[in-house]
């Protein structure tokens, strides 16, 4: 088994290969992360690990705050994630390439990265600035009949869209902005529904492409028809999320 090590991002979210994630790095451990990504020569990959926090982990806060003021907040790598961090996070990640890291006057960093291939978390190291991880990297097994479903699962988003959109049946895509490679689908899907973090997560760790599109296809119908029964559901807003933050 091959594995790599590399610098490891926590956040409250799931990214997806092929899916773009901007950031706001303020916090210094990830500052210190994106330093060390920009001695990597540009005509090489800047590659982190982004990993999403388990359900009832929180970050540390990065400064005092209410309710006690005077607090001094917990500080290093793994402020926040416990004694033993691998717990912490969920064991699949996604390999983003930063293809923008621009540091500003104030010493914080507004990075663009893409997501590039799934991994496993094998152990987290602590000892350094910043996280690491050993990975190893997941391949993507198509699956039976992802060909079909990848079809069926357009369909379903297209009406799912429509429903988001509202009366006006403004949709986030058109037709002709769709990829048809099931792959590719799989994870566009998943990135762009309305789900929550768990839910997100499954996704990304699906044994296999057409193991995924069923529960999309599944995930749409159920959806779709809830949004129907909601006439009133501020739609345009949920089409919109915000920067991801650290």
């Amino acid at each position: 088994m091959t594995t790599v090590r590399l610098p490891l991002f926590p956040l409250n979210t799931v990214l997806f290969p092929g899916l773009v994630l901007p950031l706001n790095v303020f916090e210094e451990r990830y500052r210190a992360m994106m330093r060390e990504l920009l001695k990597t020569p540009e005509d090489e990959p800047r590659r982190f690990a982004v990993v999403a926090i388990r359900d009832g982990y929180e970050v540390a806060p990065s400064s005092p705050g209410l309710p006690d003021p005077t607090a001094v907040p917990e500080r290093g790598p793994s402020a926040g994630f416990g004694a033993d961090p691998l717990r912490t996070f969920h064991k699949v990640a996604c390999v983003a390439d930063a293809a923008t890291i621009r540091e500003r006057a104030d010493g914080t960093f507004e990075v663009l990265a893409t997501g590039t291939t799934r991994v496993r978390l094998l152990s987290v190291d602590a000892s350094g600035p910043y996280l690491t991880a050993e990975t190893e990297t997941l391949e993507e097994d198509p699956g039976d009949e992802a060909g079909a479903l990848a079809e069926g699962v357009l369909r379903s988003f297209r009406q799912y869209q429509k429903r988001l959109a509202g009366a006006r049946e403004r949709t986030l895509a058109t037709g002709a902005d769709l990829p048809d490679e099931p792959g590719v689908v799989s994870y566009l899907v998943a990135a762009a529904m309305m789900l929550d973090t768990p839910t997100k997560q499954r996704l990304l760790q699906a044994p296999d492409t057409a193991s995924r599109l069923r529960d999309e296809l599944k995930l749409l119908r159920t959806e779709t028809a809830i949004i129907r029964h909601l006439p009133s559901l501020p739609a345009a807003d949920l089409t919109r999320g915000p920067t991801s933050q650290n």
